[in-house]
Protein backbone atom coordinates (compact mmCIF):
# COMPACT_ATOMS: atom_id res chain seq x y z
CA UNK A 1 0.00 0.00 0.00
CA UNK A 2 1.51 3.15 -1.19
CA UNK A 3 1.76 5.97 1.99
CA UNK A 4 -0.19 9.09 1.42
CA UNK A 5 1.67 11.90 0.08
CA UNK A 6 3.58 14.29 2.82
CA UNK A 7 3.22 17.04 -0.02
CA UNK A 8 0.58 19.02 1.70
CA UNK A 9 1.40 22.31 -0.63
CA UNK A 10 -1.34 22.33 -3.67
CA UNK A 11 0.77 24.06 -5.69
CA UNK A 12 3.92 21.63 -5.42
CA UNK A 13 1.59 18.48 -5.22
CA UNK A 14 0.86 19.58 -9.00
CA UNK A 15 4.13 19.04 -9.79
CA UNK A 16 4.77 15.89 -8.77
CA UNK A 17 6.75 13.70 -11.39
CA UNK A 18 8.38 10.28 -11.65
CA UNK A 19 11.86 10.02 -10.67
CA UNK A 20 12.45 9.21 -14.45
CA UNK A 21 10.76 12.50 -15.32
CA UNK A 22 12.68 14.79 -12.67
CA UNK A 23 15.57 13.25 -14.20
CA UNK A 24 14.88 14.23 -17.63
CA UNK A 25 15.09 17.75 -16.19
CA UNK A 26 18.67 18.29 -15.19
CA UNK A 27 20.72 18.86 -18.08
CA UNK A 28 24.39 17.89 -19.24
CA UNK A 29 27.22 20.08 -17.81
CA UNK A 30 24.75 21.06 -14.97
CA UNK A 31 26.61 21.61 -11.19
CA UNK A 32 24.07 19.71 -9.16
CA UNK A 33 23.22 19.90 -5.14
CA UNK A 34 21.75 17.13 -3.83
CA UNK A 35 21.21 16.36 -0.19
CA UNK A 36 22.95 13.80 1.90
CA UNK A 37 25.87 13.49 4.50
CA UNK A 38 27.11 9.98 5.63
CA UNK A 39 24.42 7.97 4.04
CA UNK A 40 21.50 9.66 5.43
CA UNK A 41 19.23 11.79 3.94
CA UNK A 42 19.90 11.62 0.07
CA UNK A 43 18.20 11.27 -2.70
CA UNK A 44 16.97 7.76 -3.54
CA UNK A 45 14.94 7.67 -6.79
CA UNK A 46 16.32 10.83 -8.74
CA UNK A 47 20.50 9.55 -8.62
CA UNK A 48 19.10 6.27 -10.20
CA UNK A 49 16.75 7.89 -13.13
CA UNK A 50 19.60 10.02 -13.58
CA UNK A 51 22.09 7.12 -13.51
CA UNK A 52 20.09 4.65 -16.27
CA UNK A 53 19.57 8.19 -18.74
CA UNK A 54 23.23 8.97 -18.81
CA UNK A 55 24.09 5.14 -19.59
CA UNK A 56 21.22 5.21 -22.30
CA UNK A 57 22.92 8.28 -24.08
CA UNK A 58 26.60 6.97 -23.37
CA UNK A 59 25.58 3.74 -24.85
CA UNK A 60 23.66 6.47 -28.07
CA UNK A 61 27.17 7.89 -28.45
CA UNK A 62 26.07 11.37 -26.68
CA UNK A 63 27.88 12.82 -23.56
CA UNK A 64 26.63 13.41 -20.40
CA UNK A 65 28.12 14.23 -17.00
CA UNK A 66 27.55 16.48 -14.02
CA UNK A 67 29.00 18.31 -11.69
CA UNK A 68 27.72 16.56 -8.19
CA UNK A 69 27.99 18.79 -4.67
CA UNK A 70 26.60 17.24 -1.91
CA UNK A 71 27.20 18.10 2.12
CA UNK A 72 29.86 14.96 2.64
CA UNK A 73 29.51 10.85 1.56
CA UNK A 74 26.43 9.29 0.51
CA UNK A 75 25.33 6.13 -0.67
CA UNK A 76 26.39 3.63 -3.58
CA UNK A 77 22.79 4.52 -5.19
CA UNK A 78 23.58 8.28 -5.36
CA UNK A 79 27.60 8.23 -5.98
CA UNK A 80 27.72 4.77 -6.74
CA UNK A 81 25.02 4.76 -9.70
CA UNK A 82 26.17 7.89 -10.85
CA UNK A 83 30.13 6.91 -10.92
CA UNK A 84 29.30 3.29 -12.12
CA UNK A 85 28.07 4.97 -15.22
CA UNK A 86 30.90 7.52 -15.80
CA UNK A 87 28.28 10.47 -15.14
CA UNK A 88 30.28 12.87 -12.65
CA UNK A 89 32.41 15.30 -14.69
CA UNK A 90 33.44 17.11 -10.76
CA UNK A 91 33.10 16.11 -7.31
CA UNK A 92 32.86 17.81 -3.77
CA UNK A 93 33.56 17.92 -1.37
CA UNK A 94 33.32 14.52 0.39
CA UNK A 95 33.45 11.40 -1.01
CA UNK A 96 33.79 7.71 0.30
CA UNK A 97 32.34 5.59 -2.80
CA UNK A 98 34.73 3.01 -3.94
CA UNK A 99 34.04 3.53 -7.75
CA UNK A 100 34.29 7.56 -7.04
CA UNK A 101 37.75 6.93 -5.69
CA UNK A 102 39.22 4.38 -8.10
CA UNK A 103 38.08 6.84 -10.55
CA UNK A 104 39.30 10.07 -8.81
CA UNK A 105 42.64 8.14 -7.77
CA UNK A 106 43.06 7.43 -12.22
CA UNK A 107 42.18 11.19 -13.32
CA UNK A 108 38.97 10.01 -14.68
CA UNK A 109 36.94 12.47 -11.99
CA UNK A 110 38.32 16.15 -10.86
CA UNK A 111 37.74 16.23 -7.13
CA UNK A 112 37.70 19.36 -4.54
CA UNK A 113 38.44 18.22 -1.20
CA UNK A 114 37.39 21.21 0.99
CA UNK A 115 36.91 21.50 4.60
CA UNK A 116 32.96 21.18 5.31
CA UNK A 117 32.75 24.74 7.15
CA UNK A 118 33.72 26.12 3.86
CA UNK A 119 31.31 24.75 1.45
CA UNK A 120 28.36 26.98 1.95
CA UNK A 121 30.23 30.33 2.24
CA UNK A 122 32.09 29.19 -1.00
CA UNK A 123 29.34 28.67 -2.91
CA UNK A 124 27.85 31.75 -1.69
CA UNK A 125 31.45 33.89 -3.15
CA UNK A 126 30.19 31.84 -6.52
CA UNK A 127 33.75 30.37 -6.27
CA UNK A 128 32.97 27.46 -7.76
CA UNK A 129 30.31 28.72 -10.42
CA UNK A 130 26.72 28.81 -10.39
CA UNK A 131 24.39 26.30 -8.71
CA UNK A 132 22.12 25.14 -11.32
CA UNK A 133 19.92 22.30 -9.77
CA UNK A 134 19.48 21.07 -6.40
CA UNK A 135 17.55 17.55 -5.69
CA UNK A 136 16.61 17.69 -1.88
CA UNK A 137 14.89 14.83 0.01
CA UNK A 138 12.91 15.86 2.92
CA UNK A 139 10.37 14.67 5.14
CA UNK A 140 7.39 16.08 4.32
CA UNK A 141 6.37 19.95 2.59
CA UNK A 142 3.62 21.82 4.99
CA UNK A 143 1.17 23.63 3.48
CA UNK A 144 3.07 26.74 2.97
CA UNK A 145 5.34 25.60 1.37
CA UNK A 146 8.07 25.02 4.14
CA UNK A 147 10.46 21.79 4.11
CA UNK A 148 10.69 19.22 6.81
CA UNK A 149 14.46 18.02 6.68
CA UNK A 150 15.44 14.61 6.83
CA UNK A 151 17.75 13.07 8.38
CA UNK A 152 20.53 14.92 7.35
CA UNK A 153 20.89 18.70 7.03
CA UNK A 154 24.14 19.54 5.47
CA UNK A 155 24.25 21.63 2.34
CA UNK A 156 20.76 21.89 1.99
CA UNK A 157 19.77 25.09 2.87
CA UNK A 158 22.08 26.99 1.02
CA UNK A 159 21.33 24.35 -2.39
CA UNK A 160 17.80 25.50 -1.86
CA UNK A 161 18.83 29.25 -1.97
CA UNK A 162 21.70 29.27 -4.52
CA UNK A 163 20.08 26.78 -7.00
CA UNK A 164 17.78 27.93 -9.87
CA UNK A 165 16.06 24.80 -10.16
CA UNK A 166 14.52 22.61 -7.74
CA UNK A 167 13.74 18.98 -7.27
CA UNK A 168 12.23 17.55 -4.04
CA UNK A 169 12.24 13.86 -3.03
CA UNK A 170 9.42 14.10 -0.26
CA UNK A 171 10.37 10.47 1.45
CA UNK A 172 7.75 8.67 3.43
CA UNK A 173 9.87 6.34 4.77
CA UNK A 174 11.50 9.48 7.29
CA UNK A 175 9.65 9.24 10.69
CA UNK A 176 7.40 11.44 10.61
CA UNK A 177 8.64 12.58 14.33
CA UNK A 178 11.53 14.27 12.63
CA UNK A 179 9.85 17.70 12.44
CA UNK A 180 11.17 19.72 15.23
CA UNK A 181 13.96 18.04 15.79
CA UNK A 182 16.01 20.68 13.08
CA UNK A 183 16.85 24.26 13.57
CA UNK A 184 17.59 25.71 10.71
CA UNK A 185 19.81 29.20 11.25
CA UNK A 186 19.32 31.72 8.28
CA UNK A 187 21.44 34.20 10.30
CA UNK A 188 24.60 33.79 8.55
CA UNK A 189 25.92 36.96 5.57
CA UNK A 190 28.50 37.63 3.59
CA UNK A 191 31.31 39.90 4.98
CA UNK A 192 30.63 42.91 5.41
CA UNK A 193 27.54 42.16 6.90
CA UNK A 194 27.72 39.06 9.02
CA UNK A 195 27.03 39.12 12.43
CA UNK A 196 27.66 36.89 15.54
CA UNK A 197 25.52 33.32 15.77
CA UNK A 198 24.41 33.48 18.94
CA UNK A 199 24.92 30.17 19.62
CA UNK A 200 26.52 29.56 23.39
CA UNK A 201 25.44 25.72 24.60
CA UNK A 202 25.38 23.21 22.46
CA UNK A 203 21.47 22.50 22.80
CA UNK A 204 20.65 26.22 21.84
CA UNK A 205 18.16 26.15 18.98
CA UNK A 206 18.61 30.00 17.24
CA UNK A 207 16.93 28.81 13.66
CA UNK A 208 13.70 27.40 12.69
CA UNK A 209 12.74 23.39 12.18
CA UNK A 210 12.10 23.74 8.47
CA UNK A 211 13.90 25.01 5.55
CA UNK A 212 12.31 27.58 3.37
CA UNK A 213 12.19 27.10 -0.43
CA UNK A 214 10.87 29.15 -3.33
CA UNK A 215 8.13 27.48 -4.81
CA UNK A 216 8.54 29.05 -8.12
CA UNK A 217 11.99 27.38 -8.54
CA UNK A 218 10.45 23.79 -7.93
CA UNK A 219 10.34 21.64 -11.51
CA UNK A 220 9.32 18.61 -9.80
CA UNK A 221 8.12 16.72 -6.67
CA UNK A 222 9.15 12.73 -6.52
CA UNK A 223 7.61 10.91 -3.83
CA UNK A 224 9.58 7.95 -2.43
CA UNK A 225 9.51 5.48 0.32
CA UNK A 226 13.12 4.27 0.76
CA UNK A 227 15.56 3.86 3.58
CA UNK A 228 18.89 5.33 4.34
CA UNK A 229 21.78 3.37 3.43
CA UNK A 230 23.64 2.86 6.64
CA UNK A 231 25.70 0.15 7.56
CA UNK A 232 26.16 -1.92 11.23
CA UNK A 233 29.28 -1.19 13.03
CA UNK A 234 31.45 -3.70 13.93
CA UNK A 235 32.15 -4.51 17.47
CA UNK A 236 34.81 -3.12 19.48
CA UNK A 237 37.70 -5.15 19.17
CA UNK A 238 40.90 -5.03 21.19
CA UNK A 239 42.93 -2.32 19.56
CA UNK A 240 40.29 0.03 19.28
CA UNK A 241 39.07 -0.51 22.93
CA UNK A 242 42.84 0.10 24.26
CA UNK A 243 42.67 3.25 22.24
CA UNK A 244 39.60 4.30 24.07
CA UNK A 245 41.09 2.76 27.19
CA UNK A 246 43.98 5.20 26.17
CA UNK A 247 41.51 8.22 26.19
CA UNK A 248 39.74 7.74 29.02
CA UNK A 249 42.44 7.93 31.48
CA UNK A 250 43.63 11.15 29.76
CA UNK A 251 40.87 13.06 30.18
CA UNK A 252 40.51 11.87 33.59
CA UNK A 253 44.11 13.19 34.41
CA UNK A 254 43.10 16.23 32.76
CA UNK A 255 39.95 16.54 34.68
CA UNK A 256 42.11 15.79 38.05
CA UNK A 257 44.58 18.40 36.76
CA UNK A 258 41.21 20.72 36.68
CA UNK A 259 41.81 21.53 32.74
CA UNK A 260 38.43 20.13 31.93
CA UNK A 261 35.00 20.19 33.71
CA UNK A 262 34.03 17.24 36.26
CA UNK A 263 31.32 16.69 32.99
CA UNK A 264 34.04 17.41 30.20
CA UNK A 265 33.67 19.56 27.53
CA UNK A 266 31.08 19.32 24.02
CA UNK A 267 32.42 16.05 22.51
CA UNK A 268 33.01 16.19 18.65
CA UNK A 269 33.97 12.24 17.04
CA UNK A 270 34.58 11.44 14.21
CA UNK A 271 32.79 8.39 12.14
CA UNK A 272 33.49 4.80 12.55
CA UNK A 273 34.47 1.76 14.57
CA UNK A 274 36.83 3.35 16.80
CA UNK A 275 35.15 6.27 16.95
CA UNK A 276 32.14 4.28 18.44
CA UNK A 277 34.57 2.49 20.71
CA UNK A 278 35.47 5.64 22.13
CA UNK A 279 31.96 6.70 22.89
CA UNK A 280 30.90 3.09 24.56
CA UNK A 281 34.13 3.84 26.63
CA UNK A 282 32.61 7.65 27.30
CA UNK A 283 29.29 5.58 27.80
CA UNK A 284 30.84 3.22 31.09
CA UNK A 285 32.80 5.88 32.51
CA UNK A 286 33.02 7.96 35.07
CA UNK A 287 31.92 11.82 33.34
CA UNK A 288 28.16 12.54 33.67
CA UNK A 289 26.06 15.28 32.17
CA UNK A 290 28.04 15.48 28.74
CA UNK A 291 27.39 17.07 25.40
CA UNK A 292 28.24 16.87 22.26
CA UNK A 293 28.71 19.39 19.41
CA UNK A 294 29.53 17.49 16.20
CA UNK A 295 28.72 16.72 12.61
CA UNK A 296 27.55 13.43 12.82
CA UNK A 297 25.49 11.35 15.17
CA UNK A 298 26.26 7.45 15.20
CA UNK A 299 25.31 4.53 17.36
CA UNK A 300 27.70 5.44 20.48
CA UNK A 301 25.65 8.74 21.37
CA UNK A 302 22.28 7.40 20.85
CA UNK A 303 23.94 4.80 23.51
CA UNK A 304 25.14 7.66 25.71
CA UNK A 305 21.80 9.62 25.14
CA UNK A 306 20.08 6.47 25.93
CA UNK A 307 21.90 6.07 29.23
CA UNK A 308 21.64 9.18 30.60
CA UNK A 309 25.13 9.99 30.06
CA UNK A 310 24.96 12.66 27.44
CA UNK A 311 22.56 15.62 27.84
CA UNK A 312 22.44 16.56 24.44
CA UNK A 313 23.88 16.08 21.00
CA UNK A 314 24.00 18.88 18.25
CA UNK A 315 24.95 17.14 14.36
CA UNK A 316 24.31 17.76 11.07
CA UNK A 317 23.16 14.25 9.89
CA UNK A 318 22.13 10.73 12.02
CA UNK A 319 24.71 8.27 10.81
CA UNK A 320 22.74 5.33 12.67
CA UNK A 321 23.19 1.36 11.76
CA UNK A 322 20.18 -0.58 11.01
CA UNK A 323 19.81 -2.15 14.77
CA UNK A 324 20.31 2.33 15.45
CA UNK A 325 17.66 3.40 13.38
CA UNK A 326 15.20 1.18 14.80
CA UNK A 327 15.42 2.71 18.13
CA UNK A 328 15.84 5.78 17.08
CA UNK A 329 12.44 5.55 14.93
CA UNK A 330 10.86 3.70 18.63
CA UNK A 331 11.50 6.50 20.53
CA UNK A 332 11.88 9.35 18.87
CA UNK A 333 9.25 11.44 20.79
CA UNK A 334 12.75 10.80 23.50
CA UNK A 335 15.42 12.28 21.20
CA UNK A 336 13.82 14.81 19.86
CA UNK A 337 14.08 16.48 23.16
CA UNK A 338 17.62 15.75 23.21
CA UNK A 339 19.28 15.98 19.47
CA UNK A 340 19.76 19.10 17.11
CA UNK A 341 20.03 18.13 13.51
CA UNK A 342 21.86 21.78 12.17
CA UNK A 343 22.91 23.01 8.36
CA UNK A 344 26.61 21.84 8.49
CA UNK A 345 27.61 25.82 8.07
CA UNK A 346 26.86 25.60 11.92
CA UNK A 347 27.87 22.68 13.26
CA UNK A 348 31.38 22.88 11.66
CA UNK A 349 31.56 26.84 12.38
CA UNK A 350 35.11 27.54 13.27
CA UNK A 351 34.45 30.18 15.65
CA UNK A 352 31.38 28.29 17.55
CA UNK A 353 33.90 25.23 17.91
CA UNK A 354 36.35 27.52 19.35
CA UNK A 355 33.70 29.32 21.81
CA UNK A 356 32.07 26.50 22.87
CA UNK A 357 35.71 24.53 23.07
CA UNK A 358 35.12 21.06 21.80
CA UNK A 359 36.96 17.67 22.37
CA UNK A 360 37.52 16.95 18.80
CA UNK A 361 38.29 13.42 18.33
CA UNK A 362 39.29 12.16 14.81
CA UNK A 363 40.48 9.34 12.81
CA UNK A 364 43.79 9.47 10.40
CA UNK A 365 45.79 7.54 8.41
CA UNK A 366 49.37 8.52 9.50
CA UNK A 367 51.11 10.65 11.50
CA UNK A 368 54.60 11.38 11.33
CA UNK A 369 57.35 12.20 14.40
CA UNK A 370 56.50 15.24 14.90
CA UNK A 371 52.87 15.63 14.82
CA UNK A 372 51.83 16.52 11.33
CA UNK A 373 48.75 14.17 10.61
CA UNK A 374 47.73 12.45 6.95
CA UNK A 375 44.37 11.99 7.10
CA UNK A 376 43.39 12.32 3.88
CA UNK A 377 45.88 10.38 1.38
CA UNK A 378 47.07 7.18 0.77
CA UNK A 379 51.22 6.78 -0.07
CA UNK A 380 50.55 10.67 -0.45
CA UNK A 381 48.46 10.50 -3.81
CA UNK A 382 45.65 8.29 -3.76
CA UNK A 383 42.94 9.89 -1.74
CA UNK A 384 41.10 8.32 0.78
CA UNK A 385 37.72 9.87 1.39
CA UNK A 386 38.41 13.57 2.28
CA UNK A 387 39.40 15.89 4.86
CA UNK A 388 35.90 16.36 6.17
CA UNK A 389 34.97 18.31 8.73
CA UNK A 390 38.48 17.11 11.01
CA UNK A 391 40.45 20.42 10.16
CA UNK A 392 37.37 22.46 11.18
CA UNK A 393 37.59 20.62 14.42
CA UNK A 394 41.02 20.19 15.03
CA UNK A 395 42.62 23.86 14.15
CA UNK A 396 39.67 25.60 16.51
CA UNK A 397 38.99 22.59 18.98
CA UNK A 398 39.82 22.96 22.60
CA UNK A 399 41.58 19.56 22.68
CA UNK A 400 42.35 18.49 19.61
CA UNK A 401 42.92 14.28 19.22
CA UNK A 402 43.71 12.20 16.37
CA UNK A 403 43.14 8.49 16.23
CA UNK A 404 44.81 5.30 14.34
CA UNK A 405 45.72 1.81 15.16
CA UNK A 406 49.92 1.67 14.91
CA UNK A 407 50.11 -0.68 11.81
CA UNK A 408 47.83 -1.34 8.79
CA UNK A 409 47.77 -4.10 6.47
CA UNK A 410 48.82 -6.55 8.45
CA UNK A 411 51.44 -5.38 9.44
CA UNK A 412 52.64 -3.85 6.74
CA UNK A 413 52.47 -0.26 7.18
CA UNK A 414 53.52 1.75 10.14
CA UNK A 415 51.04 4.73 11.04
CA UNK A 416 53.59 6.42 12.52
CA UNK A 417 56.39 7.40 10.24
CA UNK A 418 59.43 9.55 9.71
CA UNK A 419 57.68 11.93 7.81
CA UNK A 420 53.87 12.20 7.20
CA UNK A 421 53.49 11.66 2.81
CA UNK A 422 50.69 13.80 2.37
CA UNK A 423 49.76 17.09 5.28
CA UNK A 424 45.97 17.69 6.10
CA UNK A 425 46.87 19.19 10.12
CA UNK A 426 50.11 20.38 10.75
CA UNK A 427 51.93 19.98 13.95
CA UNK A 428 50.43 23.10 15.05
CA UNK A 429 47.08 21.74 15.30
CA UNK A 430 47.85 18.51 16.12
CA UNK A 431 47.49 18.38 20.03
CA UNK A 432 47.41 14.60 21.07
CA UNK A 433 47.71 11.41 18.78
CA UNK A 434 46.48 8.09 20.20
CA UNK A 435 47.34 4.59 19.48
CA UNK A 436 46.68 1.03 20.80
CA UNK A 437 50.17 1.40 21.99
CA UNK A 438 49.74 4.81 23.88
CA UNK A 439 48.73 8.37 23.90
CA UNK A 440 51.07 10.97 23.32
CA UNK A 441 50.42 14.69 24.45
CA UNK A 442 52.21 16.89 22.44
CA UNK A 443 51.43 19.87 24.04
CA UNK A 444 54.25 22.69 24.64
CA UNK A 445 56.71 20.63 23.52
CA UNK A 446 59.33 20.91 20.98
CA UNK A 447 59.70 18.88 17.10
CA UNK A 448 62.54 17.27 18.89
CA UNK A 449 60.68 16.48 22.27
CA UNK A 450 57.72 15.19 20.54
CA UNK A 451 59.57 12.56 18.26
CA UNK A 452 60.61 10.97 21.16
CA UNK A 453 56.97 10.90 22.72
CA UNK A 454 55.20 9.87 19.80
CA UNK A 455 57.89 7.17 19.12
CA UNK A 456 57.89 5.76 22.46
CA UNK A 457 54.08 6.06 22.89
CA UNK A 458 52.52 5.38 19.78
CA UNK A 459 54.64 3.71 17.41
CA UNK A 460 54.55 -0.02 17.26
CA UNK A 461 57.30 -2.06 19.02
CA UNK A 462 58.77 -3.61 15.62
CA UNK A 463 59.00 0.06 14.15
CA UNK A 464 60.93 1.73 17.22
CA UNK A 465 64.36 0.84 16.50
CA UNK A 466 64.05 2.36 12.96
CA UNK A 467 62.86 5.53 13.63
CA UNK A 468 65.06 5.92 16.99
CA UNK A 469 67.58 5.32 14.06
CA UNK A 470 66.34 7.68 11.68
CA UNK A 471 65.85 10.51 14.79
CA UNK A 472 69.16 10.09 15.71
CA UNK A 473 70.85 10.01 12.45
CA UNK A 474 68.63 13.16 11.35
CA UNK A 475 69.93 14.55 14.39
CA UNK A 476 73.65 14.49 13.83
CA UNK A 477 73.49 15.25 10.25
CA UNK A 478 74.41 18.88 10.45
CA UNK A 479 71.44 20.16 8.53
CA UNK A 480 68.68 22.23 10.48
CA UNK A 481 68.00 20.48 14.15
CA UNK A 482 64.93 22.46 14.92
CA UNK A 483 62.73 19.72 13.04
CA UNK A 484 65.28 17.39 12.15
CA UNK A 485 65.09 15.16 8.63
CA UNK A 486 66.95 13.28 6.01
CA UNK A 487 65.54 14.55 3.20
CA UNK A 488 67.08 11.87 0.96
CA UNK A 489 65.23 9.24 3.26
CA UNK A 490 62.23 11.02 4.81
CA UNK A 491 59.56 9.08 2.42
CA UNK A 492 61.43 5.88 1.95
CA UNK A 493 59.31 4.01 4.21
CA UNK A 494 56.44 4.80 1.57
CA UNK A 495 58.33 4.42 -1.22
CA UNK A 496 59.77 1.06 0.22
CA UNK A 497 55.59 0.17 0.65
CA UNK A 498 54.57 0.99 -3.19
CA UNK A 499 57.91 -0.59 -4.67
CA UNK A 500 57.48 -4.27 -2.12
CA UNK A 501 54.48 -3.91 -0.45
CA UNK A 502 56.27 -3.73 3.24
CA UNK A 503 57.41 -0.61 5.23
CA UNK A 504 59.53 -3.27 6.85
CA UNK A 505 63.21 -2.88 5.86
Amino acid sequence: MTPPSRVLNPLLRERTLSAEQAAELIPDGARVGMSGFTGAGYPKAVPAALARRIERLHAAGEAFRIGLWTGASTAPELDGALAKVGGISMRMPYQSDPTCRQQINAGQMQYVDAHLSHVAPYVWFGLWGKLDVAVIEVAGVLPDGRLIPSSSVGNNKTWLDQADRIILEVNSWQPEGLEGMHDIYYGTDLPPNRVPIPLVRPADRIGEPYLRCDPAKVVAVVDTHAPDRNSAYAAPDDTSERIAGHIIEFLQHEVARGRLPPGLLPLQSGVGNIANAVLAGLNAGPFDHMTAYTEVLQDGMLDMLRSGKLDSASATALSLSPAATEEFTRHIDFYRERIVLRPQEISNHPELIRRLGLISMNGMIEADLYGNVNSTHVMGTSIMNGIGGSGDYARNAYLSMFLTPSLAKGGAISCIVPMASHVDHTEHDVQVIVTEQGLADLRGLSPSQRSRVVIERCAHPDFRPALRDYVARAEASGCGRHTPHLLGEALSWHERYVRTGTMRA
